[in-house]
């Protein structure tokens, strides 16, 4: 599990989970929503996810050495 690079909005957490799960980020991010006006904890546990998740490694890119 990591936060995505390439799909993030905020830290990248709803981006790398919808990469984990096969999902798309606009998904992901829209669940995410909904939830947090239910009660809960969702929003903190989204903070701990964006301290404790690292990124996702740079990828290598074409044509560099």
């Amino acid at each position: 599990m990591h936060r995505s690079r390439e799909h993030k909005m905020i830290a990248g957490v709803c981006g790398g989970l919808a990469e984990s799960w096969g999902w798309r980020p606009s998904m992901v991010r829209l669940l995410f929503v909904v939830s947090c006006v239910l009660p809960g904890p969702q929003f903190l546990i989204y903070l701990l996810m964006w301290l404790f998740i690292p990124k996702a490694p740079h990828r290598a890119s074409a044509g560099r050495w």
